[in-house]
């Protein structure tokens, strides 16, 4: 399987108070269709490394390589576009807008994005609502869900682009025991069955257990 995502050699450091040495020689690559778990407690560097995966954080040393391109050091517009169209986001908390419905929240990045006409990303998005067992709710106002079908909106919010990577950090920090396997067994769905690469920093053991791959991390290194 072709990497989709390599890292080499990337150190963070932050300068405030005083100078700390965040993430250290982190090396590592991400196959296609790979459910990869970053686990470590707090303070490990996990949320960190996830930012500068995602491109949201440029202010690092060594490389960042997603789909065979080079994402270090491009300039805000290209990673903003890059990030719109190749990286779909899963928060802890949904993030939906409560006075918009279901299908109108899953439709904002496509609409943003502007490569469909309204009618195509409509149907997507119902699409995706469908593949996450909830296009029964589409037209409901997202204020309206439980938590768990909230963060399933959340999850085909994140699918509408089609990303390449699905970023998840504590997609289920926020959900009861069986929302939490609900979210785990639609991620392992959508690896197995639409070869979607997700990279999900989570605190549960059972989830990352169950994913493909752990990494560890511990003071800004990668334990295994």
């Amino acid at each position: 399987m072709e990497n989709i995502l390599s890292t080499r050699n990337v150190n963070k450091f932050f300068y405030d108070p005083i100078e700390f040495h965040a993430l250290k020689n982190i090396e590592f690559d991400v196959k296609k269709g790979e459910f990869l778990s970053l686990i470590g407690k707090s303070g490990s560097g996990k949320s960190t490394l996830l930012y500068i995966l995602s491109t949201m954080d440029t202010d690092y040393k060594g490389e960042l390589i997603i789909d065979n391109q080079l994402v270090t050091g491009l300039p805000a517009d290209k990673l903003a576009e890059l990030r719109n169209e190749k990286i779909g986001f899963v928060f802890q908390f949904h993030y939906l807008l409560p006075e918009f419905t279901c299908l109108q929240n899953v439709m904002i990045p496509a609409l943003k994005l502007g490569k469909y006409s309204e009618q195509e990303i409509e149907a997507k998005a119902y699409q995706k609502l469908e593949i996450l067992g909830i296009k029964d709710q589409a037209l409901k106002l997202a204020s309206k869900l439980s938590g768990g079908q909230q963060q399933r909106v959340a999850i085909a919010r994140a699918l509408i682009n089609d990303p390449l990577i699905i970023m998840g950090d504590e997609p289920t920090g926020n959900l009861d025991s069986k929302n939490t396997d609900i979210v785990f067994d639609i991620f392992q769905e959508l690896t197995r069955n639409y070869g979607q690469t997700i990279i999900a920093v989570t605190h549960d053991d059972d989830f990352s257990k169950k994913s493909d791959r752990i990494i560890e991390m511990k003071d800004g290194i990668i334990l295994r």
